[in-house]
């Protein structure tokens, strides 16, 4: 596998579509960085050779890309979070953060349901012969 930026790109896909496997890197900024590396995105990435992949490297490390992003949306969050605007009260209640419905659906962000209702005794349950 070619490794690019630390992170494992598939050798059998081309090259425009293995860099999305890098976090940051979407279907455009894949296009882009091969155009500025000046290497045929159609290109498997098996067959790029060492001076395509320095190339490649080179053109990626202008982006914010993996660990840099990553640690940036958290300090964002963070930040939301100190600063008690309504996002960031969303995000400390677990809650969906751009307006979505909640009294039926959010069930990736709320967790599985909780039901909620009257508990019976023992005692109740079993029918008294």
């Amino acid at each position: 596998m070619a490794r690019l930026i630390g992170v494992e790109v598939p050798d059998q896909k081309k090259i425009g579509i293995a860099l999305r496997y890098i976090y940051g890197i979407g279907p455009t900024t894949a296009l882009q960085a091969c155009e500025k590396a000046k290497v045929d995105p159609n290109v498997r990435a098996r067959d790029l050779n060492d001076e395509q992949l320095s190339h490649l490297s080179t053109v990626l490390q202008t982006y914010r890309i993996e660990g840099d992003l990553r640690r940036e949306l958290q300090t964002n969050i963070k930040r939301l979070m100190s600063i008690n605007c309504y996002r960031g009260s969303r995000h400390k209640k677990g809650l969906p953060v751009r307006g979505q419905r909640t009294s039926t659906n959010a069930r990736t962000r709320k967790g599985p349901r909780k039901t909620v209702g009257v508990t019976r005794s023992k005692e109740a349950k079993a029918p008294k012969v």
